[in-house]
């Protein structure tokens, strides 16, 4: 949801807790409200305050992103219509703001929530990184076995002198499309991977396409590769599995060594060969797919 509408939906939804206080006030004797032509009872009226001070704290926390909001957003709603609902004729029009909080915490539940893909994200990120260590420097001694071109590619890395690179974690934004005809979309994306014997890479991404949002999760651990993607975390648009995708995420693990963590590479399950004093050709073999790709450096040794 992005920051400026859920904001706005918030305020509202404040603002809405704060016209509940009117049936705390008629109901404990504050004040005579005249907006209200139904009686209200002390008890209902300490009722009304206390959904009062729930709907206000559900809209604060949905405007400032609290991760587990919509737990209380999804109870405010309910016993916000059920006071409503005891003074229909004077108080009805609130449940229009109701069900608009109400179709916010199911979002929220779809996009947070335990089944949501953020929390499969969090909680494969947390498996992997806990079989990787390896508290071993890299040294000069390591890069002997590397093309030059490639050994001085992990010296200008700064990898040298530095732990061995067990895993990434990085964070993106930019806009992506479908196909050379398609709209571009604006997304944000979380990413961590881990090297070694049974690389895995993890790879959430929240896109927005027609104003609505998209989540995708990208998932290749051990052998297989999956992409997988919903509307409004709730409508599925893609699953995709199989060899073509194994081979797609083996290609990108390779382009992720070479690029983000060159300091892996020295440890990665790469065959060489030197094309001349600027190229080499490299074979990444990974969980189920042997990969090739071509390596160009500049003349001060950067990779092009």
């Amino acid at each position: 949801m992005k920051t400026t509408f859920r904001w706005a939906v918030g305020i509202v939804v404040m603002l809405h807790g704060l016209i509940h206080l009117m049936g705390a006030a008629k109901g404990l004797g504050w004040a005579d409200v005249t907006a209200l032509a139904e009686p209200i009872s002390t008890p209902m009226g300490a009722v009304w305050l206390g959904v009062a001070v729930l709907v206000v704290d559900a809209g604060l926390m949905l405007a400032l992103d609290v991760r587990w909001w919509w737990v209380v957003g999804a109870v405010a709603a309910v016993l916000s219509q059920g006071v409503i609902l005891s003074s229909w004729s004077d108080a009805k029009a609130g449940t229009v703001v109701n069900v608009v909080l109400l179709v916010a915490a199911v979002y929220g539940w779809a996009s947070r929530g335990p089944s949501s893909y953020r929390a499969e994200f969090r909680r494969r990120v947390e498996v992997a990184l806990a079989e990787v260590l390896d508290d071993r420097l890299v040294s000069e001694s390591d890069l002997t076995a590397l093309p030059e071109p490639v050994a001085a590619w992990v010296r200008r890395s700064g990898a040298v002198g530095q732990p061995r690179v067990t895993s990434l974690h990085a964070t993106m934004h930019g806009r992506i499309r479908s196909g050379p005809g398609k709209p571009w979309m604006r997304f944000t994306a979380e990413q961590v991977s881990t090297f070694g014997p049974a690389p895995t890479r993890l790879f959430a991404m929240h896109a927005t396409t027609f104003g609505l949002p998209v989540e995708v999760l990208h998932i290749f651990v051990g052998p297989s590769a999956t992409m997988r993607v919903k509307l409004c975390s709730l409508v599925p648009m893609v699953n995709a599995a199989g060899p073509q995708m194994d081979r797609g995420e083996t290609v990108t693990m390779f382009n992720d060594l070479c690029v983000l963590a060159p300091g892996a590479l020295v440890d990665a399950p790469i065959s060489w060969q030197v094309l001349d004093d600027r190229r080499v050709r490299g074979t990444f073999v990974g969980s189920a797919d042997a990969v090739t790709a071509e390596l160009v450096f500049d003349a001060n040794g950067d990779l092009v």
